[in-house]
């Protein structure tokens, strides 16, 4: 079946000069690369600035002007390189009159600082890269600025910490749009990790060791086989041939949470994989899970995804099923 561009959903990446190259780089090799083998229709991409930008030592051709901002389904703002200087104008207005015309915003790195220029963080949480948060607090104290997060998402506005992170917010954005089947697709394509929580800390202060040399490399996934079964912490340190008190340890320095959430973390994404892939009932989907009763399941994944199972499983269903066909 081919589709056509008012089939897509459209993004629309606002460039000017002095952007981070990197944040700018990694938001076009995922919206805009041509993926329709795994997701389609895929998205619309265009970059939007005034005319021929420069970023670093490189210049790049606009597909339209900060203008077009407003016509697009979501607009992504790259990393704003001296925060110490205030955005251009043009693209503040462009930015805000994008979310006034129903755009989902969303800034990489301190493209929050744009964001927060032009009022749409006002009264919301947000985050940036944790060296730079003190100073988006400080300049705009309306602002609740978190430092200790990967990303943020309000819904039509979203941030996200600097590089890993931003990646992490891009396939969030993925799997909003399209599951999280497809954006583990994607994430295995990119060989980056498919999930990491926005909530999970974004500055370890232990470097993070090799997961190959590291003592939980077996334990990971020999629980990720056993996710139906009622692990606690204990099984796990078993496993692993150490104390509960060390397990902890070493997971925080590994993977930035606990245990006991990383469980659940990965119980809720097998969960959706289960409802965007599958026909098996919400209480088969619950045992398989480790949930024990789908009223137990329900509650934790509609607190977790923020819709309940049956409404996540109508929403990505078909883009799965379609994907499965096609290949």
């Amino acid at each position: 079946m081919r589709h056509t561009l008012s089939d897509m959903h459209t993004v629309a990446l606002a460039v000017t000069d002095g952007m981070l190259h990197f944040e700018l780089a990694l938001a076009i090799e995922v919206f805009g690369s041509d993926l329709t083998h795994i997701v389609d229709p895929w998205y619309d991409f265009s970059l939007c600035g005034p005319g021929s930008v420069r970023i670093d030592r490189y210049r790049l051709e606009m597909d339209h002007g900060l203008d077009h901002l407003p016509h697009a389904d979501t607009v992504i703002v790259p990393g704003w390189a001296d925060t110490d200087v205030d955005p251009p104008v043009e693209l503040i207005d462009a930015v805000r009159a994008a979310h006034a015309a129903g755009a989902r915003v969303v800034s990489l790195c301190t493209g929050a600082f744009v964001l927060a220029a032009a009022g749409l963080l006002n009264g919301k949480r947000a985050t940036t890269h944790w060296a730079h948060a003190g100073e988006l607090a400080r300049r705009h104290p309306d602002v609740t600025v978190d430092p200790d997060v990967l990303y943020v998402d309000n819904g039509d506005v979203l941030t996200s910490a600097g590089k890993a992170a931003a990646m992490d917010l891009c396939l969030h954005l993925v799997r909003l749009d399209h599951g999280s089947a497809n954006a583990n697709k994607i994430a295995r394509r990119l060989v980056v990790p498919p999930h990491r929580d926005g909530g999970q800390a974004q500055f370890i202060s232990t470097p993070v060791p090799d997961p190959g040399n590291h003592p939980l490399a077996e334990l990971f996934p020999w629980a990720l086989q056993r996710l139906g079964e009622p692990l606690t912490v204990e099984d796990l340190a078993r496993q692993a041939r150490m104390s509960s008190r060390h397990l902890s340890r070493h997971f925080k320095s590994l993977t930035g949470t606990t245990p006991l959430q990383w469980l659940h973390t990965q119980r809720i994404r097998h969960a959706q994989e289960l409802l965007e892939t599958t026909d098996d009932t919400i209480d088969t989907i619950a045992t398989a899970t480790g949930m024990g009763t789908s009223t137990t399941l329900r509650r934790h994944f509609h607190r977790t995804v923020g819709v309940p199972p049956d409404t996540y499983r109508r929403t990505f269903r078909s883009h799965t099923c379609a994907t499965y066909r096609a290949t």
